[in-house]
This record gives structure tokens, sequence and C-alpha cells, in this order.
């Protein structure tokens, strides 16, 4: 059964920013999937938290005007640090390559430089 029907694109939807930490989302579920099971219910469930929360504070943010938009980029660029360290952290203990932390923070990096300017945008606008 296909559905063609045309659906509204919200505003945050069309952001690359929030397309990008989409995708940064599903890399941070597949890597985490080989996790060793101790760690289900510790760097899991904190790395996938923080990914998630990374696209949400963009799609909320971009709902708000002045200063709260900026606040939630902010917030938003917080927690892809949070992701960042817990990668690195993962890395240490063996748990993920570094290569495929490298390719990881490839991602990382260019969602840490669209987010910087959306921020710096909406506190220009408040």
């Amino acid at each position: 059964m296909s559905n063609n029907k045309k659906v509204y694109e919200y505003g945050f939807e069309k952001l690359e920013v929030w397309q990008i930490s989409i995708q940064l989302v599903t890399e941070i579920y597949t890597v985490t999937g080989s996790f060793p099971d101790a760690e289900k219910f510790g760097l899991v469930s904190q790395l996938r938290r923080a990914a998630v929360s990374i696209s949400s504070n963009i799609a909320e943010g971009n709902g708000r005007e002045g200063k709260d938009k900026a606040r939630f980029f902010q917030i938003a660029f917080s927690s892809l640090m949070e992701v960042l360290n817990q990668l690195i952290i993962a890395s240490k203990l063996k748990y993920i390559e570094g290569e495929r932390l490298y390719e990881i923070r490839t991602t990382i990096d260019e969602i840490a430089n669209k987010l910087n300017a959306l921020h710096r945008y909406a506190k220009s606008k408040s």
C-alpha cells in the first residue's frame, strides 16, 4: 500500500542541521547496538538520549522566538558535545574503533558549525 499524499513539512524539517542530526541519531543507534549488554543502561542509554535531544531541541527551538530560540539551539549544541564526549569514552573502552569515531566526529563537526551559525543568527534577532 503506497501513500502518495503530500504532508505538510514543518520549518524545522527543512533545516539541514536538523536533517543531519537525524542522521546522527541513526548512526548512534547503529553503533551502540554492538556495545556490550552491560552498557545497555549506561553509555548506550546516555548516548541515545543525548543524540535524540539534539534534533528535538532544534525542532523546539525553531518554533520559538528571540532569546528562547537561541537558548534551544545552545541546548542542542550542549547535547552534541555530550554525544562527542561519550563517544570518546566508548572509544577508550574499545566499544568503537577509532575510524568509526572519526566518521561520526565529522558529522558532529558539521552539526556544530551549523548550530553555531543558527545560534548566532537567533541571538542577533533577539
